[in-house]
């Protein structure tokens, strides 16, 4: 935790030492004791939530009445961001233009140019906080597979992930997507991580509002990165509980007409290493431990939480993978250009390589922001097809 939180901090410093560079040509010299105490202001609240939340040194609620400012914060960093994007772009125009940096009119014309910033992002974050709180699209495809068991040809496939419940995901969103779900009816319903927002005890809203949840050929699961930021136990006794197995780097055989099918999961890469604590919780992804325990000739579908895995689930046999994690970038301010080619190639949607599939879901719920732009919630309703 510590490094991360200080590399986080880091971060946060050399933009708003950045920042402050910027601002301090936007206003007179007299401002800028009261620019910089307006810095520390926004700061100092969103880090001491942060500190407290993720050490866990006080309960949920007492840090109810500081989660504003933390978003305020959030917020914040990405004003910057997109602040120092056109401050760069303004410097660039206003230097094409072969004018000194010292020229008349330079204040006012970065003036304008930071107004109009400030609108711009102030209607992207309506547009995307009504698009991450809006119904989820549902994805409907029909997947087609030449060795598919005849049993499960017409299987329906529903695929949960990155529910992130917690801060920014409630009981009733909870709710709401399992309705959504259980109105499609599907044979079997997969969920391939990120339950909670960082803690364990968030798996709490999932269990109250996914009670009772079930589907003719059953749930299962693996966990995602944010579920290891801290203990996953809770989170793993909770699924168990509730009817829904921990694939993590197991299988299960599931039978239908006469066929039979082999899931298996792959467990994240972060469960050896942890986030906020010196802890091991698995050996991470090991398709070699899984593959001598796969019965032989079964038809496979595997479980990963990231795209990145898909490798690793071909390595032994997938011929469908499930993954989500990339929230399809969430925040994507370039239309057509998805943010989440920062996490790799497979950023939304369905992939082939020869016979096999991946299909990567932009999955429900929020992180950091409790916004989307670009890349709306998602529940894929898969049906299997042989051809």
């Amino acid at each position: 935790m510590a490094v991360m939180l200080v590399f986080s901090i880091l971060v946060i410093v050399l933009l708003q030492v950045a920042h402050f560079r910027f601002l301090r040509q936007l206003f007179p010299e007299r401002w800028r004791k009261a620019l910089l105490w307006t810095l520390v202001a926004i700061h100092a609240p969103m880090a001491v939530y942060a500190i407290l939340r993720l050490s866990g040194m006080v309960g949920p609620g007492s840090l109810r009445g500081l989660r504003p400012f933390f978003l305020l914060g959030m917020f914040f960093q990405v004003f910057t961001v997109f602040s120092l994007l056109l401050w760069g772009l303004g410097a660039l125009i206003w230097r094409l233009g072969r004018r000194t940096p010292q020229s008349p009119g330079r204040r006012l014309f970065l003036q304008s140019t930071a107004g109009a910033g400030l609108g711009a992002m102030a209607m992207a974050s309506g547009v995307g906080y009504r698009e991450a709180h809006a119904a989820p699209e549902i994805t409907r495809k029909e997947l087609t597979f030449h060795d598919l068991p005849p049993g499960f040809d017409g299987l329906k496939i529903a695929h949960l992930t990155d529910l992130h419940g917690g801060p920014m995901v409630d009981r009733a969103t909870l709710r709401r997507w399992r309705a959504l779900c259980e109105r499609e009816t599907p044979d079997l319903v997969l969920f391939t991580g990120d339950f909670v927002d960082s803690l364990p005890h968030e798996i709490r809203p999932f269990e109250e509002a996914f009670q009772g949840f079930s589907a003719p050929m059953g749930c299962f699961a693996v966990l995602g990165n944010h579920d290891y930021f801290s203990d996953p136990r809770p989170i793993w006794r909770t699924l168990e509980t509730m009817g829904i197995p921990c694939l993590e780097n197991r299988h299960a055989v599931i039978q239908r007409q006469g066929d039979a099918i082999a899931l298996f999961g792959l467990q994240d890469p972060i469960a050896p290493h942890g986030l906020l604590r010196r802890a091991v919780f698995g050996p991470g992804s090991r398709p070699q431990d899984v593959a001598p325990l796969l019965p032989k000739g079964l038809w496979r579908l595997a479980l990963v939480h990231r795209p990145s895995q898909w490798a690793d689930a071909r390595s032994i046999g997938a011929r469908l993978t499930l993954a989500g994690h990339t929230h399809g970038g969430q925040i994507n301010l370039v239309p057509g250009l998805s943010s989440a080619r920062m996490l790799g190639p497979y950023t939304e949607g369905l992939y082939r390589h020869g016979p096999d599939a991946l299909y990567v879901s932009r999955g429900l719920g929020v992180v950091g922001l409790p916004v989307r732009l670009g890349a709306p919630p998602e529940l894929p309703i898969l049906t299997l097809r042989r051809k």
